[in-house]
């Protein structure tokens, strides 16, 4: 039942990404950008964290989960750091995934071929 909520979940994500696509002039990069702070907007109102206890990693993989991980953080370093974790918090949730990002980013970029088109 958990993988079904998953996909479910996840899928409806999806659904509505490839919806915007067809159905706005929304760029992909403009689509991922509003997922993103649709994700910390449900985050730091209390919403996602519900989402992700009943679907697990069909929300948090999504970037509408990367935005709700932002907005944790920073709430969570709120309280410990004050204000200065507006600044901070977001960083040390998300360090993890921005540093494999670029980490796999730059083995792509080693391994492939660049070519003028």
């Amino acid at each position: 039942m958990e993988f079904l909520k998953a996909f479910l979940v996840g899928g409806s994500i999806c659904v509505i990404g490839q919806i915007l696509i067809d159905k706005t002039k929304l760029t992909p990069a403009r689509i991922l950008v509003l997922y993103v702070c649709v994700g910390c907007l449900l985050g730091a109102v209390g919403i996602y964290p519900r989402l992700v206890e009943f679907a697990g990693a069909g929300a948090t993989v999504p970037l509408t989960g990367f935005g709700a991980n932002l907005a944790k953080g920073v709430m969570e370093e709120i309280d410990s750091a004050g204000a200065f974790g507006i600044l901070t918090g977001g960083l040390k949730s998300a360090a993890g995934g921005l540093a494999a990002a670029v980490l796999f980013g730059f083995g792509a970029a080693l391994l492939a071929e660049p070519r003028e088109k």
